[in-house]
Protein backbone atom coordinates (compact mmCIF):
# COMPACT_ATOMS: atom_id res chain seq x y z
CA UNK A 1 0.00 0.00 0.00
CA UNK A 2 1.42 3.61 -1.01
CA UNK A 3 0.23 5.21 2.19
CA UNK A 4 1.55 9.01 0.17
CA UNK A 5 -0.15 8.48 -2.73
CA UNK A 6 -3.66 10.54 -2.46
CA UNK A 7 -4.84 9.14 -6.47
CA UNK A 8 -5.24 5.85 -4.83
CA UNK A 9 -6.14 6.29 -1.45
CA UNK A 10 -7.41 2.99 0.32
CA UNK A 11 -8.10 2.59 4.34
CA UNK A 12 -6.58 -0.02 5.93
CA UNK A 13 -9.47 -0.92 7.34
CA UNK A 14 -11.06 -4.47 7.55
CA UNK A 15 -14.53 -3.48 5.36
CA UNK A 16 -14.05 -2.93 1.09
CA UNK A 17 -13.15 0.06 -0.40
CA UNK A 18 -16.16 1.10 -1.20
CA UNK A 19 -17.58 1.34 2.29
CA UNK A 20 -16.02 4.42 2.93
CA UNK A 21 -17.19 7.77 1.31
CA UNK A 22 -15.93 10.98 2.58
CA UNK A 23 -19.46 12.36 3.19
CA UNK A 24 -20.46 8.64 4.44
CA UNK A 25 -24.35 8.99 6.32
CA UNK A 26 -22.72 8.72 9.48
CA UNK A 27 -26.46 8.67 10.97
CA UNK A 28 -27.24 5.41 9.55
CA UNK A 29 -24.41 3.90 11.01
CA UNK A 30 -23.83 3.11 14.98
CA UNK A 31 -19.90 1.98 14.59
CA UNK A 32 -18.24 1.65 18.23
CA UNK A 33 -15.78 4.22 16.78
CA UNK A 34 -16.32 7.02 14.24
CA UNK A 35 -12.90 9.02 13.66
CA UNK A 36 -13.26 12.36 12.37
CA UNK A 37 -10.10 12.70 10.00
CA UNK A 38 -8.98 16.10 8.82
CA UNK A 39 -6.80 15.33 5.60
CA UNK A 40 -5.49 19.11 6.25
CA UNK A 41 -3.04 17.33 8.40
CA UNK A 42 -0.41 16.41 4.98
CA UNK A 43 0.52 13.20 4.17
CA UNK A 44 3.12 12.76 6.83
CA UNK A 45 1.23 12.96 9.47
CA UNK A 46 -1.40 10.96 7.45
CA UNK A 47 0.30 8.48 8.04
CA UNK A 48 0.23 8.29 11.90
CA UNK A 49 -3.19 7.55 11.10
CA UNK A 50 -3.07 4.89 9.03
CA UNK A 51 -0.49 3.17 11.50
CA UNK A 52 -3.40 3.67 14.07
CA UNK A 53 -5.88 1.82 12.31
CA UNK A 54 -3.93 -0.75 11.09
CA UNK A 55 -3.43 -1.43 14.84
CA UNK A 56 -7.19 -1.34 15.81
CA UNK A 57 -8.02 -3.08 13.39
CA UNK A 58 -6.19 -5.91 13.62
CA UNK A 59 -6.93 -6.26 17.69
CA UNK A 60 -10.89 -6.38 16.60
CA UNK A 61 -11.67 -2.86 17.35
CA UNK A 62 -14.71 -1.64 15.02
CA UNK A 63 -14.04 1.77 13.87
CA UNK A 64 -15.38 4.08 10.79
CA UNK A 65 -13.13 7.13 9.17
CA UNK A 66 -15.27 10.21 7.91
CA UNK A 67 -13.01 12.70 6.20
CA UNK A 68 -14.21 16.32 6.33
CA UNK A 69 -14.06 18.61 3.22
CA UNK A 70 -13.72 22.30 5.02
CA UNK A 71 -14.86 24.32 7.86
CA UNK A 72 -17.64 23.04 10.04
CA UNK A 73 -17.72 19.17 8.86
CA UNK A 74 -15.67 18.31 11.46
CA UNK A 75 -18.89 19.59 13.97
CA UNK A 76 -21.77 17.92 12.30
CA UNK A 77 -19.83 14.52 11.32
CA UNK A 78 -19.08 14.34 15.34
CA UNK A 79 -23.05 15.14 15.70
CA UNK A 80 -24.38 12.68 13.55
CA UNK A 81 -21.44 9.92 14.58
CA UNK A 82 -23.03 10.71 18.46
CA UNK A 83 -26.76 10.66 17.90
CA UNK A 84 -26.51 7.29 15.64
CA UNK A 85 -24.75 5.79 18.98
CA UNK A 86 -21.26 6.17 18.51
CA UNK A 87 -19.97 5.47 21.97
CA UNK A 88 -16.30 7.16 21.21
CA UNK A 89 -15.81 10.17 18.38
CA UNK A 90 -11.85 10.38 17.47
CA UNK A 91 -10.84 13.79 16.26
CA UNK A 92 -7.97 12.74 14.04
CA UNK A 93 -6.20 16.51 13.45
CA UNK A 94 -5.18 19.60 14.98
CA UNK A 95 -6.63 21.69 17.92
CA UNK A 96 -8.93 23.24 15.50
CA UNK A 97 -10.67 19.77 14.47
CA UNK A 98 -10.71 18.78 18.28
CA UNK A 99 -12.48 21.87 18.80
CA UNK A 100 -14.95 21.48 16.32
CA UNK A 101 -15.55 17.36 17.14
CA UNK A 102 -16.00 18.74 20.58
CA UNK A 103 -18.33 21.12 19.65
CA UNK A 104 -20.42 18.24 17.88
CA UNK A 105 -20.54 16.08 20.67
CA UNK A 106 -21.33 18.94 23.54
CA UNK A 107 -24.14 17.99 25.71
CA UNK A 108 -24.17 14.10 24.69
CA UNK A 109 -22.52 10.80 26.49
CA UNK A 110 -20.02 10.35 23.60
CA UNK A 111 -16.21 10.34 24.59
CA UNK A 112 -13.97 12.29 22.66
CA UNK A 113 -10.35 10.99 21.63
CA UNK A 114 -7.82 12.56 19.76
CA UNK A 115 -5.23 11.07 16.91
CA UNK A 116 -2.58 14.36 17.15
CA UNK A 117 -2.08 15.22 13.15
CA UNK A 118 -2.05 18.74 13.84
CA UNK A 119 1.09 21.53 13.89
CA UNK A 120 1.05 22.06 17.69
CA UNK A 121 -0.93 19.71 18.97
CA UNK A 122 -1.51 21.77 22.57
CA UNK A 123 -4.56 19.69 23.82
CA UNK A 124 -2.61 16.60 22.99
CA UNK A 125 0.82 17.80 25.07
CA UNK A 126 -1.77 19.41 27.84
CA UNK A 127 -3.24 15.88 28.43
CA UNK A 128 0.16 14.19 28.05
CA UNK A 129 -1.56 12.27 25.38
CA UNK A 130 0.46 9.96 23.47
CA UNK A 131 1.78 9.93 19.93
CA UNK A 132 3.02 6.88 18.81
CA UNK A 133 0.93 4.80 17.26
CA UNK A 134 0.98 1.61 18.97
CA UNK A 135 0.64 3.99 22.15
CA UNK A 136 -2.65 5.79 20.47
CA UNK A 137 -4.35 2.81 19.61
CA UNK A 138 -3.99 1.07 22.74
CA UNK A 139 -5.44 4.94 24.67
CA UNK A 140 -7.97 4.48 21.92
CA UNK A 141 -8.97 0.69 23.19
CA UNK A 142 -8.58 1.06 26.56
CA UNK A 143 -10.72 4.14 27.28
CA UNK A 144 -10.10 6.02 30.48
CA UNK A 145 -11.20 9.66 30.73
CA UNK A 146 -10.38 12.73 32.01
CA UNK A 147 -12.73 15.47 32.10
CA UNK A 148 -12.15 18.68 29.47
CA UNK A 149 -14.06 21.54 30.69
CA UNK A 150 -14.24 23.91 27.08
CA UNK A 151 -15.16 27.59 26.56
CA UNK A 152 -17.75 29.34 24.61
CA UNK A 153 -17.14 32.50 22.77
CA UNK A 154 -19.90 34.99 22.09
CA UNK A 155 -19.79 37.47 18.95
CA UNK A 156 -21.50 40.87 18.85
CA UNK A 157 -24.10 39.01 16.69
CA UNK A 158 -25.05 35.91 18.99
CA UNK A 159 -23.00 33.41 17.14
CA UNK A 160 -20.96 31.24 19.80
CA UNK A 161 -17.85 29.42 18.72
CA UNK A 162 -16.27 26.64 21.27
CA UNK A 163 -12.66 26.50 21.74
CA UNK A 164 -10.63 23.86 23.75
CA UNK A 165 -7.60 25.06 24.69
CA UNK A 166 -7.36 29.01 24.18
CA UNK A 167 -8.56 32.34 22.71
CA UNK A 168 -5.98 35.07 21.68
CA UNK A 169 -7.09 38.86 20.93
CA UNK A 170 -4.30 40.92 19.97
CA UNK A 171 -0.92 40.43 18.14
CA UNK A 172 -1.02 36.85 18.26
CA UNK A 173 -4.31 36.40 16.53
CA UNK A 174 -2.92 39.09 13.86
CA UNK A 175 -0.05 36.70 13.16
CA UNK A 176 -2.67 33.63 13.11
CA UNK A 177 -5.05 35.29 10.44
CA UNK A 178 -1.56 35.90 8.10
CA UNK A 179 0.45 32.94 8.30
CA UNK A 180 -0.04 30.47 5.46
CA UNK A 181 -1.11 27.29 5.37
CA UNK A 182 1.24 26.03 2.90
CA UNK A 183 4.16 27.24 4.81
CA UNK A 184 2.78 25.78 8.35
CA UNK A 185 2.68 22.46 6.80
CA UNK A 186 6.20 22.58 5.54
CA UNK A 187 7.60 24.45 8.35
CA UNK A 188 5.11 23.59 11.61
CA UNK A 189 5.64 26.24 14.22
CA UNK A 190 8.35 27.67 12.12
CA UNK A 191 6.22 29.53 9.54
CA UNK A 192 4.49 31.18 12.55
CA UNK A 193 8.36 32.58 13.58
CA UNK A 194 7.93 34.22 10.15
CA UNK A 195 4.82 35.55 9.98
CA UNK A 196 5.44 37.22 13.86
CA UNK A 197 8.45 38.96 12.27
CA UNK A 198 6.59 40.05 9.08
CA UNK A 199 3.40 41.02 11.02
CA UNK A 200 5.78 43.14 14.14
CA UNK A 201 6.50 45.77 11.07
CA UNK A 202 2.85 47.71 10.28
CA UNK A 203 1.26 45.84 13.94
CA UNK A 204 0.10 49.47 15.16
CA UNK A 205 -0.75 47.57 19.07
CA UNK A 206 -4.12 49.51 19.65
CA UNK A 207 -5.35 48.63 23.76
CA UNK A 208 -7.42 45.39 23.93
CA UNK A 209 -9.97 46.14 26.58
CA UNK A 210 -11.42 43.47 28.90
CA UNK A 211 -14.10 43.37 31.92
CA UNK A 212 -12.73 40.18 33.59
CA UNK A 213 -15.50 39.05 36.12
CA UNK A 214 -17.20 42.74 36.57
CA UNK A 215 -13.38 44.36 37.14
CA UNK A 216 -12.09 46.38 33.60
CA UNK A 217 -8.56 46.14 32.50
CA UNK A 218 -6.76 47.11 29.40
CA UNK A 219 -3.63 44.98 27.77
CA UNK A 220 -1.95 45.20 24.68
CA UNK A 221 -2.87 41.57 23.62
CA UNK A 222 -4.71 39.49 25.58
CA UNK A 223 -5.33 35.36 25.57
CA UNK A 224 -8.03 33.48 27.38
CA UNK A 225 -6.72 30.20 28.41
CA UNK A 226 -8.01 26.82 29.56
CA UNK A 227 -4.88 24.96 29.67
CA UNK A 228 -1.59 25.39 30.88
CA UNK A 229 0.10 25.70 27.49
CA UNK A 230 0.76 27.51 24.57
CA UNK A 231 2.27 27.08 20.62
CA UNK A 232 3.01 23.09 21.25
CA UNK A 233 4.89 22.09 25.11
CA UNK A 234 5.19 25.54 26.36
CA UNK A 235 3.85 27.32 29.42
CA UNK A 236 1.60 29.53 29.57
CA UNK A 237 -0.70 30.12 32.42
CA UNK A 238 0.75 27.49 35.10
CA UNK A 239 -2.45 27.54 37.56
CA UNK A 240 -4.68 26.60 34.84
CA UNK A 241 -7.00 23.50 34.99
CA UNK A 242 -8.45 22.71 31.58
CA UNK A 243 -10.92 20.27 33.71
CA UNK A 244 -12.38 22.55 35.71
CA UNK A 245 -14.82 26.01 35.10
CA UNK A 246 -13.28 29.22 34.43
CA UNK A 247 -10.14 30.67 32.91
CA UNK A 248 -6.61 32.10 33.04
CA UNK A 249 -6.90 35.21 31.40
CA UNK A 250 -3.54 36.48 30.36
CA UNK A 251 -2.56 39.89 29.62
CA UNK A 252 0.21 41.48 27.88
CA UNK A 253 0.82 44.81 29.40
CA UNK A 254 3.89 45.72 27.56
CA UNK A 255 3.23 47.82 23.58
CA UNK A 256 5.13 47.36 20.50
CA UNK A 257 7.36 45.71 18.88
CA UNK A 258 10.29 45.43 21.25
CA UNK A 259 7.84 44.00 24.22
CA UNK A 260 6.16 41.59 21.43
CA UNK A 261 9.66 40.22 20.88
CA UNK A 262 10.61 40.26 24.14
CA UNK A 263 7.60 37.96 25.01
CA UNK A 264 8.17 35.55 21.93
CA UNK A 265 11.56 35.48 22.85
CA UNK A 266 10.64 33.96 26.56
CA UNK A 267 8.16 31.76 25.60
CA UNK A 268 10.18 28.66 24.28
CA UNK A 269 12.66 29.54 27.38
CA UNK A 270 9.91 28.37 29.78
CA UNK A 271 10.35 32.22 31.07
CA UNK A 272 7.07 33.63 29.75
CA UNK A 273 4.60 33.11 32.80
CA UNK A 274 6.55 34.94 35.22
CA UNK A 275 7.85 37.83 32.99
CA UNK A 276 7.90 41.61 33.83
CA UNK A 277 4.51 42.92 31.70
CA UNK A 278 2.48 39.89 32.41
CA UNK A 279 -0.40 39.16 33.92
CA UNK A 280 -1.90 36.43 34.99
CA UNK A 281 -6.13 36.64 36.57
CA UNK A 282 -8.11 33.91 36.83
CA UNK A 283 -12.21 35.00 35.70
CA UNK A 284 -15.21 33.02 35.15
CA UNK A 285 -16.64 35.83 32.67
CA UNK A 286 -14.89 37.26 30.07
CA UNK A 287 -16.32 40.60 28.14
CA UNK A 288 -14.32 42.11 25.41
CA UNK A 289 -15.50 45.46 25.19
CA UNK A 290 -15.06 47.42 21.91
CA UNK A 291 -12.77 45.59 20.24
CA UNK A 292 -15.20 43.41 17.50
CA UNK A 293 -12.94 45.07 14.85
CA UNK A 294 -9.57 43.24 16.00
CA UNK A 295 -8.68 39.95 15.13
CA UNK A 296 -9.49 36.98 17.26
CA UNK A 297 -8.17 33.14 17.11
CA UNK A 298 -9.19 29.84 18.66
CA UNK A 299 -7.20 26.95 19.41
CA UNK A 300 -4.82 28.54 16.89
CA UNK A 301 -7.23 29.09 13.98
CA UNK A 302 -8.48 32.22 13.08
CA UNK A 303 -11.93 33.05 14.94
CA UNK A 304 -12.54 36.08 13.10
CA UNK A 305 -13.06 39.15 14.89
CA UNK A 306 -13.14 39.66 18.58
CA UNK A 307 -16.07 37.68 20.65
CA UNK A 308 -18.28 39.59 22.88
CA UNK A 309 -18.14 37.56 25.45
CA UNK A 310 -16.84 34.28 27.08
CA UNK A 311 -18.06 31.65 29.22
CA UNK A 312 -17.85 28.32 29.96
CA UNK A 313 -19.85 25.84 28.06
CA UNK A 314 -22.70 24.22 29.84
CA UNK A 315 -20.73 21.02 30.86
CA UNK A 316 -17.50 19.11 30.52
CA UNK A 317 -16.74 16.37 28.12
CA UNK A 318 -15.07 12.73 28.38
CA UNK A 319 -11.60 13.17 26.83
CA UNK A 320 -9.71 9.79 26.41
CA UNK A 321 -6.64 9.83 27.85
CA UNK A 322 -5.78 6.41 27.62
Amino acid sequence: MNYCDWSNLRWSLAVDSHRFCPTFPVSRMAWSMVIVFNPAAGNRRVYRLWRVLDILTANGVRCEVARTNGAGDARELAASAAAAGAGLVVAAGGDGTIAEVASGLLGTRTRLGVIPLGTANVLAQEYALPFAPRAVAAALAFGRTRPLWPGLAEAANGAQRLFVQMLGVGFDAQVVHHVSPRLKRVLGRGAYVIETACTLAGYDFLPVRLRLDGAETEAASAIVSKGRLYGGPYLLAPEAEPGQPGFSVVLFERFGARAALCYGAALPLGRLAGMAGVRRVRACRVEFLGNHAMAAQTDGDTAGAAPRLIVDAPMPLDLVVG
